[in-house]
């Protein structure tokens, strides 16, 4: 057990003591655990008098403010709550509160703090402070606003106010009860005769026009966050350079504008050796990044040439759209630029250097001279950056137009990440906001040693000083251009497991977060971009977060393999939840086929993940688990009496399962593209970088050729029939 007093310092910074894993077995923290995480949040807890100073600082912070710097509350039709702290000595005095809204408009009111409700109270210095409970009208409405309280003498305090709505938005559609579907894929494995080695984003265009065609209403995604574009090879999307910006890579090229005006473009894809190089890119049986990344760099190095000598020299209105791009972006889209021509610059040293911890001191800060300098001497190289990030919004605000005109009724359906990659763009320009530690999970069943992802956690007292700018801006950037967001690791809002520095996931603990201010901001951002908010809460879900997710109107994320009665049969589809997203797998689980066949415990064995004995054991649950889904489908009526778990796997099968779980009550259901297919091998296995070929698998049938084949079309038919939507006209 910790000392009492380190107990009680990091009990304040939202530290917890203690967790229970999976298996509801308890897990104390120890001391070096908790002083290495108080550390990486900047925290002095290093003797018993460094740890009483910090103790002291923290009580005075809390009760000597009326108001933290920002504030979200919820708005509820009888008004807003706030929390407000005054000193006892003030209570009998008249006070007045004024709320300046994002309109300019001015509500003002008074009160008297005596006749508030009180909260708590606390003795700080000798001062009585009390909490209280002060209400604002309803006619301020949901939005980010400033309030300051006063009394006749001066103003008492004031903070950012963000009011939130009381829930996500829903669409139309699914507010008047529709039950909608669509494909999910990863855009990266989509194989067509135009792309150049991956899918990109005018196969996503055809791709949703496909389904929707079919009565689809939106299509998942991975991840599109912008990874290192000097090091295509890190493929995964959730270990991204930025969570603000997206992947170049999935750039349609010759759909550019800038494509049809530059001869040389045009002439480099007609040379021998580029178009060896993109046939072979094409044709490889995997994703081959660094082969697809040089010949698309190749050509958009010559069309950002092209539109600097056509349209920027010229002043043309393709010109003044991108500076107005530029204007919109911001200072997030400079440094995200610059990042990039400095990693441009430093990857080119030998031995090259990546990740902004490795680059010269002077440049490891966002705000140094020598980051000024560069940038204006390198303005232009920023700029093919800057202009990357315009083509791929452009791109992509057309597929979602495309698929909306189709008739969609949710559109794009985007996955935001859960933090982004130490050395990368997004920790380089606000380094201060994350710590030193990384994200995971504690040992389980799945991963006996746990789970380091290698990611930095957003420091929670940093976040709350930055006015929530950081959190707002990430989701506004994910929500653009999408009818619905899934949030990874939803779970995070309200805690994640900090892993210490150079430490093991099993000397981990949690660590809290502002859960209901972060809802509050997701319901609040949501409103704003009219976009549908899924949170992925698998594993172990705190209570707190699942009734969170309910109250905001936050759809549950819920897949076959864990709908699960106490005694592990599979639960009867017409009880899974309403408000959820429900599908029979995803990136992170065996596809359906390589579920069947047991083939993700083969890999995992032969990868070394598991032992022989773990191995066995694994092997014999899931021949239960096939008896009991097959059991399952039987008391549905989905298949006959007396067929047992060695039937093989076959299309049936997969459109009988992809039946059963679309016959649920939930708002959404998605169907993977490699289940329709019968792929058997996984887009990704958990706990391996480079042992397996994650993120790399292409589909096995082309985007042309879906429309011939039959499985998609039974495929289509069954979810039709299953969620009550007709085929669209063409």
């Amino acid at each position: 057990m910790a000392d009492p007093q380190l107990a009680e310092l990091a009990a304040r910074h939202g530290i917890s003591l203690d967790y229970y894993d999976i298996a509801g077995v308890r897990h104390v923290a120890t001391e070096p655990t908790l002083r290495a995480l108080l550390k990486a949040m900047n925290v002095a807890a290093g003797d018993a008098e460094a740890v009483g100073r910090s103790i002291g600082a923290h009580e005075r912070a809390l009760w000597q403010s009326v108001l933290p710097p920002a504030v979200v509350a919820r708005w509820t039709p009888e008004g807003t709550a706030l929390r407000i702290q005054i000193p006892d000595a003030l209570g009998p005095r008249p006070c007045a509160w004024e709320v300046v809204d994002e309109s300019g408009a001015r509500h003002a009111g008074s009160f008297v703090p005596n006749a508030l409700e009180v909260l708590e109270w606390r003795t700080v210095d000798a001062v009585k402070y009390i909490a209280r409970r002060l209400v604002l009208p309803s006619s301020i409405v949901p939005g980010y606003h400033h309030i300051a309280l006063s009394r006749s003498d001066g103003v008492l305090g004031e903070a950012w106010l963000a009011v939130a709505p009381d829930r996500c938005h829903l669409p139309d559609a699914l507010e008047a009860g529709a039950r909608v579907w669509g494909p999910a894929v990863q855009l990266y494995a989509v194989r067509s005769a135009g792309n150049w080695g991956m899918g990109d984003f005018g196969d996503l265009a055809r791709l949703g026009e496909q389904w929707a065609a079919q009565g689809a209403d939106l299509v998942g995604l991975n991840p599109l966050h912008a990874l290192h574009w000097e090091r295509p090879a890190d493929a995964s999307p959730y270990s991204p350079t930025s969570r603000l910006f997206r992947n170049p890579l999935y750039l349609d090229v010759a759909a550019i504008e800038d494509y049809a005006e530059c001869a040389e473009a045009r002439a480099l894809l007609a040379t021998a050796g580029f178009a060896d190089r993109l046939r072979d890119a094409r044709a490889a049986a995997l994703v081959d990044y660094p082969a697809v990344a040089a010949v698309k760099r190749a050509a958009l190095e010559l069309l950002y040439a092209s539109f600097r000598a056509m349209h920027l020299a010229a002043d043309t209105p393709r010109a003044e759209s991108f500076r107005k791009f530029r204007l919109r972006g911001g200072e997030p889209l400079r440094r995200h630029a610059l990042f990039e021509a400095l990693q441009e610059r430093f990857a080119a040293d030998d031995p090259p250097r990546h990740g902004w911890m490795q680059w010269p001191a002077p440049y490891r800060d966002p705000d140094s001279a020598e980051v000024a300098a560069f940038a204006a001497e390198h303005a232009a190289r920023v700029g093919l950056y800057e202009y990357l990030q315009w083509q791929v919004d452009e791109q992509l605000a057309t597929a979602a137009g495309r698929l909306s005109a189709a008739g969609a009724r949710v559109g794009l359906y985007l996955d935001l990440a859960v933090s982004a990659d130490r050395g990368g763009a997004e920790v380089w320009s606000d380094p201060a906001l994350y710590a030193e530690a990384s994200v995971g999970a504690p040992p389980d069943d799945f991963a006996p040693q746990g789970q380091d992802w290698g990611l930095p956690p957003m420091r929670p007292d940093a976040l709350v000083a930055a006015r929530y700018a950081p959190f707002v801006a990430t989701l506004r950037a994910n929500m653009a251009h999408a009818g619905a967001l899934r949030i990874d690791h939803v779970m995070a809002l309200a805690r994640l497991f900090w892993i210490p520095p150079g430490g093991k996931p099993a000397e981990g603990t949690y660590v809290r977060y502002p859960l209901e201010a972060l809802l509050g901001l997701v319901a609040l951002e949501s409103r704003r971009s009219r976009c549908l908010v899924i949170g992925e809460d698998l594993g172990t879900v705190p209570d707190e977060v699942r009734a969170g997710l309910a109250r905001y109107g936050i759809l549950s994320y819920r897949l076959l393999p864990f709908e699960r009665e106490g005694d592990g049969a599979f639960r009867p589809p017409a009880q899974w939840p309403r408000d959820a997203l429900a599908a029979c797998a995803t990136h992170d689980l065996p596809t359906l086929a390589g579920w069947w066949a047991g083939r993700d415990i083969e890999v995992r064995a032969a990868l070394g993940v598991i032992d022989a004995a773990e191995r066995e054991r694994q092997a014999a649950d899931r021949a239960a688990d096939r008896e009991r889904l097959l059991g399952a489908l039987r008391e549905a009526g989905d298949v006959p009496v007396g067929v047992g778990g060695d039937v093989p796997f076959d299309t049936d099968l997969a459109v009988t399962l992809q039946a059963y779980v679309a016959a649920s009550p939930a708002r959404i259901m998605v169907a993977q593209l490699e289940d329709a297919m019968g792929a058997v091998e996984q887009a990704n296995l958990p706990g391996t970088v480079h042992e397996h070929p994650n993120w790399r698998r292409k589909l096995p049938v082309t985007l042309d050729g879906f429309a011939q084949d039959p499985r998609f079309a039974r495929l289509a038919d069954a979810l039709r029939a299953a969620r009550g939507r007709a085929p669209r006209a063409p």
